[in-house]
């Protein structure tokens, strides 16, 4: 058979995809109109050679390395970038540390809501007065079992754990157990061994924090790392830290039985929430329960006890003078004090990088810098960082999303994370959840730009589907800019608090002004309506 130029050359080079051009009069020229038939071969010739040029180029270079991308450190945030990074067909290993799922799976998101969930049914059906409201009574006590409760929280991290391994190996993820240390540019090594890649992101999560001071032994005194395992129900029990973790974690004891004592450094509890949400959370979550709380106070020193026989000593100083102020005996003290990242061992110093109280620098689309950038901070060249690690938003939904913008920029598309628009939320009975500004913050930031600030709000009290649940306590706060009528802020306590936040960050990612959303059809009756009240509230309307 006699070929023609084009196919013989295709043939020559090794081209994936093999064509023979019949014989044609005349080819369109998008610049030169008709154009002779040998001189469009020709030009198609050119044409070819360039594109195989190209390919076996980049072939050449992918050659060059073991993969296309090497994740350190298989969290949410390293999983995410995984499944991405095998989406746009890149070549991936992940290095897991033995630790697949990382914090969230196996020591934080999971397992606490499994706690939470057990333990809130047992609040529920002790609740005779609510049972009652709804014609439900329950004869005789409410009992559980410690160890059934604490083994469903375990096989709940179990199972998520595995279901995310083989995800990765079912998209042809390579997992390699152990924990990647940066041997150099493009370099990882694990067990010995050196992996090379083109890109490389980190993902090494973070830990709890233990202050100066205070001794663990995770059994009397310990972090949420040891309080999850629930190997026991302290009557008593101390918890350093008012944040999500502290609270919820004092939802899990006092439901099980336990009296729980706040230590807060911060003058007013529950710092990290919106002032108004604060009061209401301690209206609903702290005064009708088992707990106090002392305020602007460091738990200086905690020395352990042992379990029926001696109590854990906790320590009190002022915030401000330093001075003793308490002597704490409790028969357990959870430390909730937040995370610090994980960054220590990953051998940074390898390429000049320096970490900021621990954590990367990074710029927008998460490359690491050498600094910060305030401080001349240069780009790492394909070095990635992701999640905990960098302090951008220590949430696990906000490390994924992380993991696929770094992908993102890895292939080229320019992407960067709205972190203003990721939700947060604390999973109490009920649900606190907020995303954007508070009230106050969303003040200062209209005093420095020049625009006032608006605030309504809706309540779960007039809302059909709180009151048939027997729960008509919460509010819904929205804050937005009275001026251009964006979404600043909106903030939730009440049932499902968790869910509904999410309607909110996606409209404020997409940048919906109140005056649309005022305007949208909700369904009748979810607790959704309590945001279309608030939102027609925003705009001078009633919503029934």
């Amino acid at each position: 058979m006699r070929l023609s130029s084009t196919c013989l050359l295709l043939a020559i080079t090794g081209a994936t995809a093999f064509f023979c051009p019949k014989p044609m009069p005349h080819l369109m020229s998008a610049t030169r109109g008709f154009v002779p038939a040998h001189v469009a071969t020709a030009q198609r010739v050119r044409e070819v050679s360039r594109d195989v040029s190209h390919r076996q180029g980049a072939l050449f270079m992918a050659e060059q390395f073991d993969y296309d991308v090497i994740i350190v450190g298989c969290g949410v945030g390293g999983h995410g970038a995984a499944l991405h990074a095998r989406s746009e067909g890149l070549k991936t290993a992940v290095f897991s540390g033995r630790d697949v799922g990382g914090t969230c799976v196996n020591r934080g998101c999971v397992p606490s809501k499994a706690l939470l969930a057990a333990a809130g049914r047992v609040r529920e059906m002790k609740d005779a007065h609510h049972l009652k409201a709804l014609g439900i009574s329950v004869e005789g006590d409410i009992t559980y079992d410690r160890a059934s409760v604490a083994a469903h929280a375990a096989n709940l991290a179990n199972k998520v754990k595995g279901n995310l391994e083989n995800s990765l190996k079912a998209l042809g993820v390579d997992v390699v157990e152990a924990k990647g240390v940066l041997a150099g540019p493009h370099k990882v090594m694990g067990d010995g061994k050196v992996f090379t890649a083109k890109d490389i992101i980190l993902a090494p999560g973070s830990l709890p924090f233990v202050p100066p001071g205070v001794t663990c032994d995770e059994k009397t005194v310990f972090t949420s790392d040891g309080g999850l395992r629930l190997e026991r129900v302290p009557e008593y029990v101390a918890i350093i830290g008012s944040g999500y973790i502290g609270l919820e974690f004092s939802d899990v004891y006092t439901a099980l039985g336990s009296e729980v004592t706040f230590i807060e450094a911060m003058d007013r509890i529950m710092p990290t929430f919106d002032p108004e949400i604060a009061r209401v959370a301690e209206r609903l979550l702290i005064k009708p329960r088992a707990i106090d709380y002392r305020t602007g106070v460091f738990a200086s020193k905690v020395t352990p006890g042992i379990p029926g026989e001696k109590p854990v000593t906790i320590e009190m100083i002022d915030a401000k003078t330093k001075e003793l102020v308490e002597v704490l005996e409790v028969d357990a003290c959870m430390v909730a004090t937040g995370r610090v990242p994980n960054t220590k061992e990953l051998g940074l110093e390898e390429l000049g990088v320096e970490t900021f109280r621990g954590f990367v620098q990074v710029d927008e689309n998460m490359r690491v810098l050498t600094k910060p950038e305030t401080e001349g901070g240069e780009v790492v060249p394909n070095l990635y960082c992701i999640g905990d690690a960098n302090g951008k938003l220590m949430l696990a939904h906000a490390a994924s999303a992380q993991g696929v913008s770094a992908i993102e920029n890895i292939k080229g598309r320019k992407h960067a994370v709205d972190h203003n628009t990721v939700p947060a939320a604390c999973f109490t009975h009920p649900e606190v959840a907020f995303v954007g500004l508070s009230e106050e913050q969303a003040k200062a930031k209209g005093e420095k730009e020049g625009f006032k600030v608006g605030k309504s709000i809706g309540h779960f009290r007039a809302n059909s589907k709180a009151l048939a649940e027997g729960e008509p306590d919460g509010i819904a706060k929205v804050v937005v800019n009275k001026d251009t009528g964006d979404l600043l802020g909106v903030h939730i306590i009440g049932l499902h608090a968790a869910d509904l936040i999410q309607e909110c960050a996606n409209a404020m990612a997409a940048k919906t002004p109140v005056s649309e959303l005022a305007m949208m059809v909700h369904t009748h009756p979810t607790l959704c309506e309590v945001l279309d009240e608030a939102f027609k509230g925003a705009v001078g309307r009633t919503a029934h």
